[in-house]
Order: structure tokens, then sequence, then C-alpha cells
């Protein structure tokens, strides 16, 4: 029977009170009976219109209706079709802007949970799926990929599976990129990630770190050693400062280094030594799904008090709403059209304060959204000692400044077609280093473009 309900099956979760002192998965998944019922709330449209919103095609009522079935393993196989990564997709996605957002369902009701059923099936393939990965028969040509964030590690998954032998470089210890270093454990397992990657390297795919391009070896070396394409995923991890007095300051991270440091680094496990400050009033500046991050983590780490400091209102604020949601449960407090002036240190050059503007919302700026301007005379200080820079970040400008013809825009962001072609004839890009900071799904549609391209380049060749 069809279940017709309006609503979703609610998301299993830890209770807000308790996972604001632990890094464990807020989100604890569906079990079996409650995937199959809210698989029946698919209506299983002739058109599709969910796959359309996919930036990586899955077959979203194909694998939901085996789903319904019980049948989990022709599920997971449905969606391995075209995702190399359903466990992170099903945790990260933005699925109320892609997915779900073209969900019929979704007119008169809640969509149904299609992030959520791909995190239970990929979940049950990890504990249950016995099936060993079979590698390709090579088709004899090796192809480059600079970076192992989301980007980097679908386009190679794709392809090993045409065939090539592919060799990520990775300029830090673990391979994941933002997967391992940006996205905390509460929100996506660094073991889920490991298992991921583990798959990619089972199909064939040599993954080599502590490889950072530009210094080790350039492009035009992997050329040289006869990669026959390059693939670039290097991502957007050079951040962003408001150019404010006091940026300077002892106990202001940019969130980059911070999730870094909690992330990659462990922080927040006893036995790891990793420098941070421990705060106890923090002040985090933005408002997307990276101050998020870092203001629950913050929160996490131990201080009593953990604010997001946001120019705009909250109908403007970036971050997918189940993130502002969840923050607002944990206790973060969200200070609104509200704009940094500057950061006050006391005289061994702490943070002991952030002067702050109050604003108000004029006529929509170039993005659509209302300008936000200052109120005269509104000035207040608030009383923090530690302020998180969470305002966006850019390109590392290595890459493009040691490889001729490889050309950039006014951003930093390197040039390609919608292809993946960049200006410099073999190399391909995709990801955050071309669009800047978005989203993990996104970035694996970019690599999944550019494998495409990378195959179609080579066999031209021939």
């Amino acid at each position: 029977m069809p279940n017709m309900s309006m609503k979703k099956n609610p998301m299993p979760e830890q209770a807000p009170d308790v996972r604001n002192k632990n890094f464990e998965e807020v989100a604890l998944g569906y079990t079996a009976e409650m995937a199959m019922d809210e698989a029946k709330r698919c209506l299983h449209c002739k058109n599709k219109p969910c796959v359309s919103g996919c930036p990586v095609n899955v077959h979203i009522p194909e694998f939901i209706a085996k789903v319904a079935e019980g049948d989990f393993a022709g599920a997971y196989h449905e969606i391995a079709l075209t995702n190399a990564l359903p466990a992170i997709c099903g945790r990260v996605c933005p699925q109320e802007n892609q997915c779900e957002g073209k969900c019929v369902r979704g007119i008169k009701g809640e969509p149904v949970g299609i992030g959520r059923l791909e995190r239970f099936v990929a979940d049950w393939w990890m504990e249950n799926g016995t099936e060993k990965i079979e590698r390709p028969a090579s088709n004899g040509h090796k192809v480059a990929v600079v970076g192992a964030g989301p980007a980097g590690l679908t386009c190679a998954g794709d392809l090993a599976k045409m065939g090539y032998q592919v060799t990520i470089f990775e300029a830090l210890q673990t391979a994941g990129g933002v997967l391992v270093y940006g996205i905390p454990q509460f929100r996506l397992p660094k073991e889920i990630v490991a298992k991921e990657v583990n798959s990619l390297k089972e199909l064939g795919v040599d993954i080599e770190t502590n490889m950072v391009i530009g210094k080790v070896d350039s492009i035009e070396e992997l050329f040289e050693q006869g990669y026959e394409a390059v693939f670039v995923g290097s991502g957007a991890g050079l951040p962003r400062f408001m150019n404010i007095p006091g940026e300077s300051l002892l106990g202001v991270y940019s969130a980059n280094e911070y999730l870094t440091r909690i992330n990659l680094m462990k922080a927040y496990r006893k036995g790891y030594d990793t420098p941070i400050a421990r705060a106890r009033r923090v002040a985090v500046v933005g408002g997307g799904n990276v101050a998020m991050d870092a203001a629950r983590c913050a929160k996490r780490m131990g201080a009593e008090e953990v604010y997001i400091v946001y120019r705009r209102s909250e109908v403007e604020l970036p971050a997918r709403a189940e993130e502002v949601h969840h923050a607002k449960e944990e206790g973060i407090i969200f200070k609104l059209l509200t704009n940094p002036v500057q950061i006050l240190g006391d005289e061994k050059g702490l943070v002991k304060g952030m002067e702050c503007i109050e604003m108000e919302l004029g006529e929509p700026d170039a993005s659509g959204r209302r300008r936000p301007i200052p109120k005269e005379g509104s000035n207040f200080v608030l009383d923090v000692d530690a302020v998180i820079m969470a305002i966006g970040t850019s390109p590392n400008p290595l890459i493009r400044s040691t490889t001729p013809g490889l050309e950039a825009n006014k951003h930093g962001c390197l040039v390609a077609d919608e292809k993946g072609a960049t200006t410099k004839p073999g190399v391909f890009a995709g990801g955050d280093t071309v669009t800047g900071a978005a989203t993990v799904i996104l970035a694996m549609g970019a690599g999944k473009t550019a494998a495409q391209s990378i195959d179609e380049y080579i066999r031209s060749k021939q």
C-alpha cells in the first residue's frame, strides 16, 4: 500500500542538550522499517522531476522502488550506477534545493526523504554488502587528478570504471578534501569518508598524499611523467578576511583553519595535542554552512556562549535550514543584522571583544538579496575572547601561478568551459576551484562531467 502521509518519517536524532557536548553523529539514520515506509511515499512520476534536480543524475525512483520492496542491495546498485559517494551525499547534500526540491509530494506536503533513503541504503551496504569490487580491464591510458576532494574523487572513480590508470595527488595527509577537514564529525563521520575512499582504491585508483602540485611536481611535470590529461579539483581553501582592525590578534581564526584543527587534526579528541583556542565566548562571522559548522564545533569544544554574527536577516541566511535549526537547538545565539567593525585586543595581543554595528536592509544588490546598510550610532561591543571568520574562501593561486597557459578569472577561479576544459590543452578542472566555494554534490557533478570530457579528449588523440 502506498504511504500518502503528508510528512516524512522523522529522522531519529541525539537530543540537543546531549549532542552539543559530543562529536558523535547528530542524525542516527532510519531503521529498515522507516526506510521502507518512507519509500512508499514516492509516486513514481513518469517524468522523474527529482532526477532533473540531481547533479549526478541518481536513478531516484528506481532505487526508491527497491527500498520499498526491501531489496536494499538492489537499491544500492541503482545508486552506484551514477554516484560514487552515496553515504556522503545522503548526509551533506542540500536535497531541499535539488532532488527533493523537485519532488511532486512537496507541492502539498513534505517531499519524499530522498537524502535520508540514500543514506540508509549506503549505510546498509557498508554493513551488509559482500560483493567485491572488480577492477575494469585497463585501456592503457594514464590520467592525473589533483585534489582528493569530492570533485577529484568522483572524476577519478568514473575514469577508473572506464579503464583508465588514475592517480590522485592530494596535498594533505588524508584523502577527502573538505569532507575530512571541513565538515565536522557530527555531520559526516570520517570513518564513512574513509570507506568511500577505500572503495575507489579497490577500483584501482592510486592516491598519493602529501603531494602539493605546484611545489613537489608541476602540471607540466605530470605530463612529462606520461599522464595524458590532468584534472584539477583542488578546491577553494584560501580563506577570506574582512580587513578590519584586530584581525591579526591571537584568538582570530579563519573557519578553514579552525575546522581543520578540529576535524583533520582531531583537536576534540583526548590524546591529540592539537593547539586550538578553547574560548569561553566565541563569535563566528558569517551565515553559511561553514559558519554553522564552526559555531557548533565551538560549542562542543566547551564554549559557554557562541554567536553567529551575520549582517543580513534570517531570511537571507545562506546556510541550509536544517543546519540553522540544529544550531539553534544546540544553543547557538544568532546576532542578525549585525556586522563587525573591529576586533578588540588586550595588552597581550589576545582578543577581548568585538565592536559591531547594527544593520538594516535596503534595496536588493546584484545577488538579489537586500543590501545591508549600517545604522549610524548603533555600535556596541560583543564580549568574546575568540573570533572565527567564515565569510568565504577562494582557490589557492599555487597551481595557476605555476602553470603557463592556465587562465583564471578576477576571483582567482580557473576558467573552464561547461565540459570542464580549461585554457590549457589536456588540463580540465571542476568544483570549487572553478566555481568558488559551493556544495559537495555540485563538485561531484563537475567531476563526472570532466571525466566524460577527458575520455573524449584522449580518444580523439588516438
